[in-house]
C-alpha cells in the first residue's frame, strides 16, 4: 500500500494498493538480480508466467505487478476482486480506433504512464527497502545492485519510461510497445514526434507484425524508429507472422480468446514464438546484468 498516493479510481480516501507476485530459484543460494514486470493494457500479472519461470530457473528473482483498474482483474491477498475500470478501457479502445486528436492522445498516454510508472517505482522502492529491513527469504535473495524492468504493450512503455529515469535500472526489455517517454507534442505542427533524448540504459525490443508494420508510418512509434540514433545501446528484433498477443502466454492458454482480442490468428507457431522470446530475454538480461558477453540477435525470426 502506497501511503503517498490516493486511489484515483475510487470515490474514497483509500490509498493506492498494488499486488505483486514473485518467482525465484527453487534451490536458491546467494543473491540474484531483480526483474520487475508490467503487464499490458488490460492484462494480468501472470500474463507471461512462462517467461518468469524461465528467468527464475536461471538465477533471477522476478516480481510481476498487477496494476489495479488497468488490469483485467486483480485479486487482493484478502480475496477482494478489482476489475478493469470501464472509462480506462474505453479510452484504450477508442485510442486504437484513432478517434482522438494528436494532442488528446498525447495527454491520454501521459495519464496512463503516470499511474503505471508510479506503481513500478513504488514497487521497486519498496522491494529495495525490504532487502535492508525485511528478513523474509525472498527479499534476502535479491541483489539490489542489479535491476532490470520489462513489460508487454503498455507495460513495455512504462518499463522504457522507468528505465530511462532511474539510475539504478541496468536493463530494459520492451515487448511490442511505443516509447511514450521519448515522444513530445509539437503544438505548432499538431504532431507527435520523437523527442531526441539520449537514452543510455541497454534495451532489447521484440516486435510482432502488428507493431513492426507501424514503425515507419504511425507517429506513436516515431521514437521507436529513431532508437538506433537516440539510444546508446539498443537491440531490436522482429518475429515474422506474430501478432500482439503472441508475446504472452494467452496465445497458448486460449488461442480463441487471443485471436479474438488481437483481431485475427497469428501466422506463427505459438510455442516456438514463446520459446524464442523467453530465450532472447534471458540471454539479454544475462548480458546486461550478469556480464555475459555472448548476446546475438537476428533482425527477423521466422518461427513456423
Amino acid at each position: 500500500m502506497d501511503e503517498n498516493r490516493k486511489e484515483e479510481f475510487e470515490n474514497t480516501y483509500n490509498n493506492r494498493s498494488v499486488n505483486v507476485e514473485f518467482w525465484y530459484p527453487e534451490e536458491a543460494k546467494g543473491t540474484y538480480p531483480l526483474l520487475v514486470f508490467s503487464h499490458g493494457a488490460n492484462g494480468v500479472k501472470a500474463s507471461n508466467a512462462s517467461t518468469f519461470k524461465e528467468l527464475a530457473s536461471h538465477g533471477y528473482v522476478v516480481c510481476s505487478i498487477d496494476h489495479p483498474y488497468h488490469s483485467f482483474f486483480t485479486v487482493s491477498d484478502m480475496g477482494e476482486i478489482t476489475t478493469i475500470n470501464n472509462e480506462y478501457m474505453k479510452e484504450v479502445m477508442d485510442s486504437n480506433k484513432g478517434i482522438y486528436t494528436n494532442e488528446e492522445y498525447f495527454e491520454l498516454f501521459q495519464k496512463w504512464m503516470k499511474l503505471r510508472t508510479e506503481d513500478i517505482n513504488f514497487v521497486i522502492d519498496t522491494i529495495l527497502q525490504k532487502t535492508r529491513t525485511d528478513k523474509n527469504f525472498v527479499y534476502q535473495l535479491i541483489n539490489p545492485e542489479k535491476i532490470g524492468v520489462f513489460g508487454h504493450s503498455m507495460g513495455g512503455s512504462a518499463s522504457v519510461w522507468v528505465g530511462g529515469k532511474r539510475e539504478d535500472i541496468d536493463a530494459v526489455v520492451n515487448l511490442d510497445a511505443p516509447f511514450f517517454s521519448e515522444l513530445k507534442f509539437n503544438k505548432q505542427q499538431n504532431i507527435i514526434e520523437a523527442s531526441n533524448h539520449t537514452y543510455t540504459t541497454p534495451i532489447l525490443n521484440i516486435y510482432t507484425d502488428d507493431v513492426w508494420k507501424q514503425l515507419g508510418s504511425n507517429p506513436t512509434y516515431a521514437a521507436n524508429k529513431a532508437a538506433n540514433q537516440n539510444f546508446v545501446e539498443s537491440y531490436t528484433t522482429h518475429f515474422l507472422g506474430a501478432k500482439h498477443l503472441s508475446l504472452t502466454d494467452l496465445s497458448m492458454i486460449s488461442p480463441f480468446l487471443s485471436n479474438l482480442l488481437q483481431g485475427g490468428k497469428a501466422d506463427i507457431d505459438p510455442l516456438k514464438c514463446l520459446e524464442k522470446e523467453n530465450q532472447l530475454i534471458l540471454q539479454f538480461f544475462d548480458y546486461a546484468l550478469k556480464d555475459d558477453t555472448n548476446f546475438e540477435l537476428e533482425q527477423t525470426y521466422v518461427l513456423k
